[in-house]
């Protein structure tokens, strides 16, 4: 029987990217047809990112004013101005399985991107920047020259820059970093034997930005749940694929999955629990992979078991309990929801994990950064993210709290940015456990 809407929880398909038929042009086409027909019926996403604005003016302004009136080449701008962000899929879309309309959005718009890789249309410069892993180790023996040739105050270069990439000069990049993660966590952080969690063990994925971008979140992490009595070790066995996803490149990511779930299964064995610290990582792990490589029963054992790292700190909290010490912070803090947490489908894990500190007020965020990977960087598409960004800019504003964090570094790094190019003062850049690791004063 048809129903308007579903009130069903969401599900997904597995990917069948091994399949021809996944990548051949005309299914992909019909597919695009359908799906924005229903999407021009019901406009309930208008407000989500900018592929839902461009589809609707095409149609409004086409001769016939339905979709029929739009030229089938002007498909590829929806798809081009989708980040991947599944928003959506999760919290918008009547229409996703298991409704008879059997709608994914974002897994659509992946399934048009892998054409395009297939066919040897993604641009060299994308390709090349979502080799973060391999970013990371050519950047950090000369990390302070690499940093001044990014850095947006060499504008000669950053002019060559965009003319030779295609990377918007406007654009702050991440720095890269001499010491990474790794290197600092082989300081042994000792554990307090009086928490209430002694007896827990997790094993940290450090991540490519945590790694060689950011690696004060991981340390963050580390001195957390060493407070907290839990043994850790920090383990990066490579990239989790998010990059390569975002353009396309499904098989890159199948390998990725395969090679890092085997690199935790053992620590699994010796059972740590598995803790990511970036949320784009930690979506890749529990429900992307799942989908790409069905049967590997490697990566359904790590996706059951895994953590993003504020769901984690939570769990302890509602367990066993914290350890003594957390003191409040002046002026507050504005959460922002990354997208790629909101998708884990866990709650808003960092906003309930901050609630526990004292006397501390916490604003939340629930707007996109418009950031989503290279999106925020590329010239063609900068525009794009810096308009989604202005309702979440407003809001922060608004709040005028001392603190703004973000599940997604990407994110926050790019809604300050904007802040501080309108001439506002902008607050620092944290992830959600570097706040509670400056409560407890680590």
């Amino acid at each position: 029987m048809s129903k308007e809407g579903s009130l069903a929880a969401p599900t997904r398909h597995v990917i069948d990217w091994r399949n021809p038929a996944y990548t051949d042009a005309s299914a992909i086409e019909a597919e695009l047809e359908r799906v924005f027909d229903i999407c021009h019926g019901c406009r309930r996403c208008f407000n989500l990112c900018e592929s839902f604005p461009i589809l609707f003016d095409m149609i409004d302004e086409s001769p016939t004013g339905e979709l029929d009136g739009v030229p089938k080449a002007e498909y590829k701008k929806v798809v081009d101005a989708c980040t991947l962000c599944d928003m959506c899929f999760m919290t918008k879309c009547p229409y996703v399985p298991p409704h008879e309309f059997d709608l994914d959005f974002p897994h659509l718009m992946l399934r048009a991107r892998a054409a395009e890789f297939k066919n040897g249309d993604v641009p060299l410069t994308v390709k090349e920047l979502a080799k973060t892993e391999r970013n990371g180790k050519l950047a950090k023996p000369v990390a302070p020259l690499a940093n001044a040739l990014s850095s947006r105050k060499d504008k000669p270069g950053r002019a060559v820059l965009e003319a030779l990439s295609g990377i918007d000069k406007n654009a702050q990049l991440p720095q890269f970093c001499s010491r990474t993660l790794l290197d600092q966590a082989k300081e042994k952080i000792p554990l307090n034997p009086d928490a209430p969690a002694v007896g827990r063990k997790a094993v940290i994925f450090a991540t490519c930005f945590g790694d060689y971008n950011k690696p004060e979140t991981g340390m963050a992490a580390l001195k957390v749940l060493a407070k907290n009595g839990v043994e850790t070790a920090i383990i990066d066995p490579g990239c989790c694929g998010m990059p390569h996803l975002e353009h396309g490149d499904i098989a890159q990511v199948a390998g990725q999955a395969e090679k890092i779930a085997a690199a935790f299964i053992p620590w699994l064995d010796k059972g740590y629990d598995p803790v990511v610290i970036t949320a784009s990582c930690a979506l890749m792990l529990k429900f992307e992979w799942p989908l790409i490589v069905p049967d590997n029963a490697d990566v359904k054992r790590l996706s059951d078991a895994v953590f993003d790292i504020d769901e984690y700190i939570v769990d302890i909290a509602k367990t066993e309990g914290l350890a003594e010490g957390l003191n409040p912070i002046e002026g507050g803090i504005s959460v922002h929801m990354a997208c790629h947490a909101r998708a884990q489908n866990m709650g808003p894990k960092a906003a309930q994990m901050l609630r526990l500190l004292p006397d501390t007020k916490v604003d939340v965020i629930e707007r996109c950064s418009g950031h989503g990977g290279t999106f925020g960087i590329m010239k063609k598409t900068r525009p794009y993210a810096l308009k989604v960004a202005r309702p979440a800019v407003r809001t922060i504003k608004k709040n005028a709290n001392a603190h703004l964090c973000s599940d997604c570094p990407l994110a926050c790094k790019h809604l300050v940015q904007v802040i501080d190019d309108n001439g506002d003062p902008a607050p620092s850049p944290s992830h959600p456990i570097e706040m509670m690791a400056l409560s407890y004063g680590l």
